[in-house]
This record gives C-alpha cells, structure tokens and sequence, in this order.
C-alpha cells in the first residue's frame, strides 16, 4: 500500500489537528515524542506518513505532490494562490483577517483615498482594496509587528489577522473593516485526490462526522 503523506504547518495547530485526527482513527505515536530529531514521521499499519512545515510552505508541498493532504490556516492558503483543492473546514484556529488603525483612519477608507497599507499579506490586501473595495492604495510588506506601522506613520492602517483584538487596543488602534473569517482548513493535491479518492474521501467523511457531533454537543 502506497503511503499517503500529510504536511501539517508546525506549532500548535499541528497539536490541535493531530488530536482532532485522532477522533477518526488517524494517530502517529512518534509525533508525540518532543524530543525527537525526526523529520518524518509514519504509522506503518495505517501506511500513513506525517511531516511538519512552516505554515507558508504547506500549501507548496501540496501542490507539488510532495503530500497528499495538508492542514493551514486559509489566511496562508489565500496569500499564497496555490492550485489545490480545498476541501475542509476544520473549524480550529478561528480568527480573522482585518483593516486596522486608529480611528481617524476610517474616513479614508470610506472616501477610497489613496493610503499607505502595511501588511504581511500583500496579496490578500491587493484583492480586497482593489477587488473588492476599487480603492487604489500602496501596500508595504512587512515581516514583524505590524501594529507599529500606523503609530509611526509608516502607513494609514494595516491589514492583520485579530484574534481578541487585545493587541490593537493596547496600541490605540481598533478593526476598520473585516475582509474575512479564518480558520484552519484541509487542502489536497489535485492528482492525490484521483488516484487515493477512496481513502482521502473516506477520511474528509469521518472528519465532517467528528466536526457535526462535535458541533451538536456544543449546542
């Protein structure tokens, strides 16, 4: 039996995914070990293979066929405009992707005035200022705390994932505009999807039923 190959992006939605996946009978007891120097990890009985990634780069893995199945936050999914399917969401690591900035920034997304963006999602803030809101504006990448760059008058505001929204108010800056909900999602390769659509269908399968039972208890 082929092996099937999942890439979960590293830290704690790993954690968060393996022991959802351990609901439906998918378990890799060497992931478990801290402590271990491995790079890949397989459950020879299941014939399944794990490996962690940077969050950025699991959507290449997948697409390039190096694993069959992936697990990342859509906000890394739609930044990088990768070809895979995905088909999955697993409704862990909810968040969101916002505009923010201080309050007097407001009236220049309103009147669509030509502002200065700082973001490490350029590609996400290019689709919704120029897509969706028609509004032409300059996108700075940035790679570290974007809160800084409207307090220090790099730019008007930022586009930035929120998750309790903490951060932005310690900083005097609020959400603006909300571009989209996020949350982890499962992805698959195109060509994996054909040739183990029997077992990559069956495990999507008792994953929606572990997530509809889940979702029942919480009612």
């Amino acid at each position: 039996m082929r092996y099937l190959t999942f890439v979960l992006a590293k830290g704690r939605l790993a954690d968060q995914t393996l022991a959802m996946f351990e609901n439906i009978g998918i378990h890799c007891e060497e992931m478990k070990d801290k402590h271990s120097r491995k790079l890949i990890f397989a459950n020879e009985e299941l014939g399944f293979r794990f490996f962690l990634a940077k969050a950025t780069d699991v959507p290449t893995y997948v697409e390039y066929g190096a694993a069959d199945i992936g697990v990342v936050g859509k906000d890394t999914i739609m930044e990088e405009g990768r070809r895979l399917y995905e088909v999955l969401d697993l409704g862990i690591g909810r968040c969101r992707m916002c505009v923010c900035g201080p309050e007097s920034a407001r009236e220049y997304l309103q009147h669509h005035e030509l502002i200065r963006v700082a973001t490490k999602y350029p590609a996400i803030a290019k689709d919704y200022f120029y897509n969706k809101k028609q509004q032409t504006v300059e996108i700075i990448k940035l790679n570290g705390s974007i809160e800084l760059a409207p307090i220090v008058g790099l730019s008007e505001v930022i586009v930035d994932i929120v998750e309790t929204g903490s951060t932005l108010r310690e900083n005097g800056l609020a959400v603006l505009e909300e571009i989209c909900p996020l949350s982890a999602r499962m992805v698959v390769n195109q060509v994996s999807m054909k040739r183990e659509n029997e077992r990559i269908s069956t495990i999507i399968r008792e994953l929606k039923t572990f997530l509809q039972a889940r979702q029942e208890v919480n009612q």
